[in-house]
């Protein structure tokens, strides 16, 4: 597990070699735990003593009151870059610390600022099917949970996992509520493997797991019924899985390249058309990055309707969606059979990029941008301005 000792180290991210140092060792790493109930814990250990999980608190170089959000997309870019898996976990840290600034308490947002520093990893965990969480109220500040969650990324290595679950009082329905469960003071939450067999992402842990017969406090809820789906926060985060995601297709290019370069191939010409297309798909994708984040500052410091920032997000994720799915394709062509093979990363990259890049709703998510886009009154030119 991860040591929770007092994070007092300044960030690696402030210092480029360090920072890339730290994610060159996630990236060497990232074979070792390739395995259905595997964890890279190493890896979390690497982030945390640099000082990344709290990169996001006050005070820290990406402080989240501080407009950094491109910034942020760069960071979880190059995390997935470096093992897919570990960004897919690292994503959720910080969308869980979001939430937790956004709708927690002053005394609840200092104790989960002072687990983070303590190195405790977070997580959001609203996936369930129809056996799902309710939180039933029991009186005196007490509620005890009954249910699943499924896709549990980080399982039982996350010790502040967020949950989501219908709050039942007196046997009725209150709401969809959030809360961070302190796991060292709950019982232990049985996790089913069993559940975790897929093409992809191995070493995220995605386990289903059982919190029935947890009890909580009311200081673990966060928020009131409702809060989670609030827009612009539950749809604009795909931004930020859509950063991890064109990681994986950069680190597929930069692997590309090496391969090419080492077998002489770098000056053949239909090479070097896979190249620049791989590479121009990239640079695409870093801009609807870049943009992104400065879209997402700007509109939400100026009260743009929640809406438009969505449909700006729907966009992004779209067609970093469509970049690496392209790159893929273009990466296979150009190291054919041989690159498949293992212990090359082309295998392992690509099963974890297509296992990553099924989302929720894609259909609904490009219906969601026609949608706003048909029903504007503005001129094309200054939709998005």
């Amino acid at each position: 597990m991860i040591t929770h000792n007092q994070s007092t180290q300044q960030s690696a991210y402030t210092d480029p070699e360090a920072l890339a140092g730290v994610l060159a060792h996630v990236a060497d790493l990232a074979p070792e735990t390739d395995d259905e109930g595997n964890f890279p814990e190493e890896a979390f250990q690497l982030l945390a003593d640099a000082g990344l999980l709290a990169i996001t608190l006050p005070g820290q170089p990406l402080d989240n009151a501080q407009n950094h959000t491109a910034q942020l997309l760069t960071l979880l870019k190059r995390i997935g870059a470096a093992n897919l898996a570990v960004g897919r976990v690292y994503e959720g840290h910080i969308n869980a610390l979001l939430l937790a600034q956004l709708f927690g308490t002053a005394d609840q947002q200092k104790q989960w600022q002072d687990d983070v520093r303590q190195n405790h990893l977070f997580s959001v965990w609203n996936t369930q099917a129809d056996d799902g969480i309710r939180i039933h109220e029991l009186g005196g500040g007490r509620y005890e949970l009954e249910g699943y969650k499924t896709f549990c990324s980080g399982a039982n290595w996350v010790s502040r996992p967020l949950i989501t679950g219908e709050l039942m009082r007196q046997g009725q329905k209150a709401g969809w509520q959030m809360c961070i469960i302190p796991t060292e003071r709950v019982d232990v939450i049985d996790a089913d493997k069993r559940f975790w067999k897929p093409l992809g992402m191995r070493a995220s842990a995605s386990f289903k797991l059982n919190f029935t017969g947890i009890v909580i406090d009311e200081n673990d809820l966060l928020g009131k019924p409702g809060n989670y789906f609030q827009q612009p926060y539950f749809s604009g985060g795909a931004i930020r899985f859509a950063a991890v995601q064109l990681g994986g297709a950069e680190s597929l290019l930069e692997a590309t390249r090496l391969m090419l370069r080492s077998m002489g191939r770098a000056d053949d010409v239909f090479q070097q058309t896979r190249l620049a297309e791989m590479a121009y798909r990239l640079e695409s994708g870093n801009l609807w990055l870049s943009q992104a984040g400065h879209n997402n500052d700007t509109w939400l410091r100026d009260g743009t309707d929640p809406a438009k920032i969505v449909a700006y997000a729907n966009m992004t994720r779209t067609a970093i969606e469509e970049i690496c799915l392209r790159v893929m394709h273009l990466c296979e062509k150009a190291v054919g059979a041989r690159g498949l093979l293992r212990p090359l990363p082309f295998e392992r990259i690509h099963r974890d990029l297509t296992m990553y890049l099924r989302q929720p709703a894609p259909d609904a998510t490009l219906v969601d941008i026609g949608r706003w886009v048909g029903h504007q009154t503005t001129a094309t030119h200054d939709l998005w301005t």
